[in-house]
């Protein structure tokens, strides 16, 4: 039975729910004898600024650098909105992509037939959606230097944010995107800016070149970021693997994950290099939804989000895929026969706390194993 190192990082406000729920199902693969699991738990944003006065604390970075995986909650609320810039909740997770170099962020957009309805879109266009956005995490314009604000005079400043992309960056996305595809339905849509900025010029020429040498069986296509976005509403399914920077990979996969209806119910991976000795890689895995302070600590946070965050380490982490199957099964099935949490209520009558979503998940992995 394979043994797995974990750091679970809940956060602040309902990522302590919905990681409760998320360790119900560590403890059911382990009583199935499917995995064993080290557990270690640390803080991070506000929780870790409150210990510690920063948003993560070097033990629990020591912690994060030899897990196996890094489970992630959410950070963040009012309560530290004043905190210096360099110490504030977000910093905490900024600082676990850099130093784990996690430069691969997959954000599914899954439309369960459950829940079609609950989209703003009408339900023929993302019925079964199911595609997936390789987000560029660790350069671009977040990242790129000078990245400054100067004082002209006279009432005027000047801000500076710098976009850069050297090849080997572009490169290892794009090959992160063809293997997605390659296991999926065998297609890749690159996306920059490249009729306006340098930086999209040189990522089109590079995505090409990967996918030319490496990868001529998978289907690549390149759109323009402002005319993907269009099409994202206009005719979702014709995507597979779209692969993009940083900063339009994070406009891009909020609008695809609205398409599936709620926040709420996606997760995401963050992936490092696979490390060529041991085969293994660093990963982080969140929820895409964030802190929702004003529903802390009311029994109402939708853990779906953080159980599938779950279900993508054990596929991409822990060569685990047939148990990440049930789990996105019971998901679905659980969704079929009516349960919601407030989130995702819509017109049903059906609405159940954080812990009763976690039991009917549970209980429904129960039915898939017998």
């Amino acid at each position: 039975m394979p043994t797995f190192n974990l750091l679970l990082l809940p956060g602040d406000g309902i990522g302590p729910e919905v990681m409760a729920q998320a360790r119900r199902v560590l403890d059911w693969i382990e009583k199935r004898g499917l995995a064993t699991f080290n557990i270690e738990e640390g803080l991070v944003g506000g929780a870790a600024y409150d210990a510690h006065g920063k948003a993560i604390s070097e033990d629990d970075m020591k912690k994060a650098m030899a897990s196996d995986a890094v489970i992630f909650g959410a950070v963040g609320g009012p309560k530290w909105d004043k905190v210096p810039y360099d110490v504030r909740p977000e910093a905490g997770l900024l600082r676990l992509r850099k130093d784990l170099a996690l430069f691969a962020n997959l954000r599914p957009a899954i439309c369960y037939p459950a829940l079609a309805d609950a989209s703003s879109l009408k339900r023929e266009l993302v019925e079964n959606l199911d595609i997936v956005i390789v987000r560029e995490l660790t350069g671009g314009v977040y990242f790129g230097e000078p990245k400054t604000i100067t004082d002209l005079g006279n009432g005027q400043k000047r801000a500076i944010d710098t976009q850069v992309y050297d090849t080997y960056e572009i490169e290892r996305i794009a090959r992160v995107a063809f293997d997605l595809a390659k296991a999926r339905k065998n297609k890749v849509t690159s996306s920059e800016k490249r009729n306006v900025m340098k930086s999209g010029v040189l990522w089109h020429e590079v995505v090409t070149q990967v996918h030319q040498r490496e990868y001529k069986d998978v289907e690549l296509e390149h759109q323009l970021a402002d005319a993907l976005g269009m099409q994202l509403v206009r005719n979702p399914k014709q995507f597979d693997v779209i692969v993009t920077d940083n900063l339009f990979g994070d406009m891009l996969s909020d609008v695809a994950a609205m398409l599936t209806g709620s926040l709420g119910m996606l997760p995401s991976a963050s992936l490092g290099e696979v490390d060529p000795k041991t085969k293994k890689r660093r990963a982080l895995y969140e929820p895409v939804h964030g802190s929702a302070p004003d529903i802390a600590g009311r029994g109402m946070a939708n853990p779906i989000a953080m159980i599938g965050s779950l279900g993508m380490a054990l596929r991409y982490s822990f060569g685990m895929g047939k148990v990440a199957d049930q789990i996105e099964e019971a998901i679905a099935n659980v969704l079929a026969s009516g349960h919601r949490t407030a989130d995702i209520r819509g017109s049903a009558t059906k609405i159940v706390s954080t812990q009763d979503m976690g039991d009917a998940i549970l209980a429904e992995l129960d039915k898939l194993a017998a």
